[in-house]
C-alpha cells in the first residue's frame, strides 16, 4: 500500500493557471510561485460584489488516536461535487512544522483525496508562516527596545502579555526570562513562546479583509499594561506599519489543486484547541465568489472549530453555511466507547453503542444550538464490519440526520458521490443560522453558555486570575467580544481522559487574555498549553531526503 506522499508524489499535477481558469480566473489574478502554487492578488477585491455559491462546513467528533479524516474528507468531498458536474472549489488551512514534524501529522488531506504538492503544502510553502512569525516577534524586539531605550511608556516589564512566536513544538521556550547577561543584552523578565498558529498575529491574518483592515487590528493588539495598569498598544508602539510590510503578501490567499485538479484555497493556519481554527475569511470569500461549492473544514471537533467558526468568523464575516458534514469512523467512535487503540479491528458493537452519544452530541449542536442542516459522513475502513455500519446508521437515523458511507481516502471523488449528492440536496433545504451566545451577553455568560450548550457541562470553575482579568477586560470595553475557547480536543470536557459524552462536569477556566485586534477573548482551560510539545518519537525522525533531493519519510 502506497504512503500519502507516495501517492502524492505519483500524481500528476496541472499548471496552476489551468486551475485558475476552472474558476474563470485570468493571469492578472494570481502571482505565481512555481507552475504549481499561485497567491490571488487583492485586486481580486469585487468578490463582495460577486454572487456567493454555497457553503460546505465539514467538521467531526472528537479526534481519537484511530484517526477521523475530516480533512481528507474535505478534499474528496471537493473532488466528488467537481465529479457530478458542480463548480467546486475547497478552502482549507495551511498547515504547521509543530504537527508535520510532531505526532498529528500534516492538513493536506490522505490517501486519494490530497491537496498537492503536498512536500510544499506542509514544509515552507509560499512563506505565510515565515511571515506571521516574524511580524509577531518584530513587535516581540520592538516592546523589549522601547524598555531598553528608556520606556517612554511605561510599560511594566513584569505585564507585558505580548509572547514571541515560532513555528515548532518546542516545549522548552514555554516559559523562559530573557535579557540576561548583562546590560547591553536588555531588561531581564520573564518570556515567552507560543506555536506560531497560536498567536494573535495569525488572528490578525485570517480575519481581515484588506491591507488597510490589517494595519487597523494590528495597531489594536494589546502588548501589555504601564505601571499605572493602562493599556498600551502596537499604535503606541508605532509597529503596526512594519509589521503589516511584513505581512502584505501573506494577506493574499494561495490557490493549488487536489490530486483531481479541484482548486484549493490554502491559507491561514490557526489551531483549534487553542486558536481560532479556520482558514483566512479572505480566501473563503474569494473561493465562494468563484464556485457555486466551497467545501472548507474547521480543525477538531464541532465543539472546537465549528463553535468557533459559527460564533467567531460568521459573525466577523457574515458567513452562513448551507450544510454541514460531521465526519465520525467506526474505530473512533469504539475508543469513545472503551476500546483500546490495539483492539480496534475487532468486531464491538457494545463499544460502540456506547461511544456514539458523542457523535449524537455533536449532531445536536450543529442542528439544535445553530440551526442548521447536517449529514453525518462514516469515513469507511477495511476493517468496519456491516454489523457495526447498521449499528451507526441506526442511531443516525433515530436523530433524524442522514448518514452516508465515505470512501474517498481509497477512492478520491468516486468514493464521496453519494455524499456528495447528499450535501447538494442539503444545500437546498431551508436552514436558520443561530449562535451560541449573544455579544451583548457578559463575559462570564458567554462562556458559561458554550460550556453548557455546546459541550454539555454542568458549569465552571474559576480561577481568581481569570476573574479578574475578565473584570479588568469588561472594564476596558472588551466585554462585547466573542469568545474564543482553548481547550483539549479529545473530550467534550476540558479533560482530555473524559470520552463520549460526559456529563456533570465544569470546565476549569483558568485564564483569559485579550486579542483585541483580531477582535476575540481566548479562555485558557485545564491544562492547555499554546506551545505544543513533540512525542517521544516525533515524526521528524523518519524524514530524509534521497540524494536527488526527493523528500521521504513524510507521511
Amino acid at each position: 500500500m502506497k504512503t500519502d506522499i507516495e501517492i502524492a508524489q505519483a500524481s500528476s499535477m496541472l499548471p496552476i493557471e489551468e486551475i485558475a481558469d476552472k474558476l474563470e480566473m485570468t493571469q492578472n489574478h494570481l502571482e505565481l510561485y512555481g507552475r504549481y502554487k499561485a497567491k490571488v492578488t487583492l485586486s481580486n477585491q469585487d468578490i463582495e460584489q460577486k454572487k456567493s455559491g454555497k457553503l460546505i462546513l465539514v467538521t467531526a467528533i472528537n479526534p481519537t488516536p484511530a484517526g477521523e479524516g475530516k480533512t481528507t474528507t474535505s478534499v474528496g468531498l471537493g473532488d466528488a461535487l467537481q465529479k457530478i458536474g458542480k463548480k467546486t472549489a475547497i478552502a482549507l488551512r495551511e498547515p504547521s512544522l509543530g504537527p508535520v514534524f510532531g505526532m498529528k501529522g500534516g492538513a493536506a488531506g490522505g490517501g486519494y483525496a490530497q491537496v498537492v504538492p503536498m512536500e510544499d503544502l506542509n514544509l515552507h510553502f509560499t512563506g505565510d508562516m515565515h511571515a506571521i512569525g516574524a511580524a509577531n516577534n518584530l513587535i516581540a524586539a520592538m516592546i523589549d527596545n522601547h524598555i531598553y531605550q528608556g520606556n517612554e511608556l511605561g510599560l511594566d516589564p513584569r505585564r507585558i502579555t505580548w509572547r514571541r512566536a515560532m513555528d515548532m513544538n518546542d516545549r522548552q521556550l514555554r516559559s523562559l526570562v530573557s535579557g540576561i547577561g548583562g546590560h547591553t543584552n536588555g531588561m531581564p523578565r520573564e518570556d515567552g513562546f507560543d506555536i506560531t498558529v497560536a498567536s494573535e498575529i495569525m488572528a490578525v491574518l485570517c480575519l481581515s479583509h484588506s491591507v488597510e483592515e490589517m494595519k487597523k487590528k494590528l495597531k489594536n493588539c494589546l502588548i501589555g499594561y504601564t505601571f499605572a495598569n493602562e493599556p498600551v498598544t502596537v499604535g503606541d508602539l508605532k509597529a503596526e506599519g512594519a509589521a503589516t510590510a511584513l505581512l502584505k503578501d501573506a494577506l493574499k490567499p494561495n490557490l493549488v489543486q487536489t490530486l483531481e485538479h479541484t482548486p484549493a484555497f490554502v491559507h491561514g493556519g490557526p489551531f483549534a484547541n487553542i486558536a481560532h481554527g479556520c482558514n483566512s475569511l479572505l480566501a473563503t470569500k474569494m473561493a465562494l465568489a468563484h464556485a457555486d461549492y466551497v467545501v472548507t473544514e474547521a480543525g477538531f471537533g464541532a465543539d472546537l472549530g465549528a463553535e468557533k467558526f459559527i460564533d467567531i468568523k460568521c459573525r466577523i464575516g457574515g458567513l452562513k453555511p448551507d450544510a454541514v458534514v460531521i465526519v465520525a469512523t467506526i474505530r473512533a467512535l469504539k475508543m469513545h466507547g472503551g476500546v483500546s487503540k490495539l483492539a480496534l479491528n475487532e468486531e464491538n458493537t457494545t463499544a460502540l453503542e456506547a461511544g456514539l452519544p458523542n457523535l449524537v452530541k455533536h449532531v445536536e449542536n450543529i442542528r439544535q444550538v445553530y440551526g442548521l442542516n447536517a449529514v453525518v459522513a462514516i469515513n469507511t475502513f477495511p476493517q468496519d464490519t456491516e454489523n457495526e455500519l447498521n449499528v451507526l446508521k441506526a442511531a443516525c437515523e433515530k436523530q433524524g440526520v442522514q448518514v452516508v458511507q465515505s470512501n474517498v481516502w481509497a477512492e478520491g471523488g468516486s468514493g464521496g458521490v453519494e455524499l456528495a449528492q447528499a450535501v447538494v440536496d442539503l444545500c437546498d433545504q431551508p436552514s436558520q443560522l443561530t449562535f451560541a451566545y449573544a455579544l451583548s451577553d457578559t463575559i462570564e455568560e458567554k462562556i458559561e453558555k458554550i460550556v453548557q450548550k455546546v459541550y454539555g457541562g454542568s458549569g465552571t470553575e474559576w480561577t481568581s486570575k481569570a476573574k479578574r482579568t475578565a473584570k479588568k477586560l469588561t472594564e476596558l470595553g472588551y466585554g462585547q467580544l466573542p469568545i474564543c475557547m482553548a481547550k483539549t480536543q479529545y473530550s467534550l470536557s476540558d479533560q482530555a481522559s473524559l470520552l463520549g459524552r460526559p456529563e456533570q462536569f465544569e470546565v476549569n477556566i483558568r485564564e483569559l487574555s485579550i486579542s483585541a485586534g483580531a477582535g476575540f477573548i481566548v479562555v485558557l482551560t485545564g491544562n492547555i498549553m499554546r506551545m505544543p510539545g513533540l512525542p517521544k518519537r516525533p515524526a521528524a525522525e523518519q524524514v530524509d531526503v534521497t540524494e536527488e533531493g526527493k523528500i521521504t519519510g513524510l507521511f
